[in-house]
């Protein structure tokens, strides 16, 4: 289980209008809850599809808990995966017990960004070196598009990264 802060991340409204003709069809009778959820889970897997994350996999939204379920390629997907689904404004926790990875890998570190992180001062916790700033970059893309555009409560995957010691 994948802990998210969730009144920091994308405008799932946002994300709604961007999707809305892909996902206009997900809508089944008139329980409104159903249908809201059943439409969040579809917009926020058609992001991460959008995005080029391989696997055969759906999400399933229950309350601010979006659960995936299926098959994807490698760890590294799965959590790419995970900060699409959990980067989310509204998801406080993303649930991968019901996905199998075919390719198994080292899980990465992940940070929940602070105010006042920068990549490089990130990379010089978790990588010992602040010019590593790259690397944790090129790890989150394409979520991140600019080095420069992190924001608080923002979730981060560090491969290879050494959690902090107290």
């Amino acid at each position: 289980m994948f802990k998210f802060l969730k009144s920091a991340g994308q405008k799932y409204i946002d994300m709604q209008k961007r999707n809305f003709d892909a996902i206009k069809d997900v809508f089944d009778g008139d329980d409104e809850q159903a249908n809201e959820q059943a439409l969040k889970a579809e917009v926020i897997a058609k992001e991460a599809r959008d995005m080029g994350l391989g696997g055969d996999y759906r999400a399933v939204v229950e309350g601010e808990t979006v659960k995936l379920e299926g098959k994807v390629p490698d760890q590294e997907t799965l959590e790419k995966i995970v900060l699409t689904s959990g980067n989310v404004e509204g998801v406080a926790e993303v649930d991968v017990s019901g996905v199998e990875v075919e390719k198994a890998g080292e899980a990465s570190v992940f940070h929940t960004v602070q105010k006042g992180d920068t990549l490089s001062a990130i990379a010089r916790t978790y990588l010992g070196n602040a010019m590593k700033y790259p690397d944790i970059f090129e790890a989150n893309k394409p979520m991140l598009k600019d080095p420069d555009l992190i924001y608080p409560g923002q979730v981060l995957r560090i491969p290879g990264g050494k959690a902090p010691t107290a």
